[in-house]
């Protein structure tokens, strides 16, 4: 079951401060944010922390992921590979507004060496302010679930 305002963290090694700054945000904004990521920086996979937290949106626990690398890619890739999950990297406010509305993006992924953590807030402001539009964008999302089809 699907929680309205729970939202899974994780990040690799590089992004553990702006991690904290991203659920410090979040959680003021009334979220509840599940932190699965490292707390200490000792070097760990980005793919372990992006398929963990993927898993934890798809099966419903969460509603969003936010995950976090140091370029926001490789974290990324790795959630993408989790059925179900539709998670695209932004560096700007205008994408994570549109992979929400018209991809219906279910986790955001940001480079820690990419995006300062006000931009990055922004950023996370913009993914959580937006809806799914639906419509013709649906159609689109259910050919990205089953390309064969």
């Amino acid at each position: 079951m699907t929680q309205t305002r729970r939202i899974v963290l994780s990040s690799d090694h590089a992004a553990i401060a702006l991690r904290q700054a991203v659920a410090d945000h979040i959680s003021a904004k009334g979220w509840e944010v599940v932190d699965i990521g490292p707390a200490t920086p000792e070097s760990t996979h980005y793919p372990i922390h992006g398929a963990a937290a993927a898993r934890r949106v798809a099966s419903g626990e969460c509603r969003l992921g936010i995950v976090l690398c140091g370029t926001g890619q490789g974290i990324m890739m790795a959630a993408n590979k989790v059925e179900g999950i539709r998670c695209g990297v932004c560096s700007d406010t205008f994408s994570a507004r549109m992979i929400r509305q018209h991809n219906d993006a279910n986790m955001l992924a940001l480079g820690a060496r990419v995006v300062g953590e006000g931009l990055a807030l922004d950023i996370v402001d913009a993914f959580l302010d937006a809806e799914f539009e639906g419509g013709r964008h649906a159609t689109r999302v259910a050919m990205i679930e089953n390309p064969e089809a």
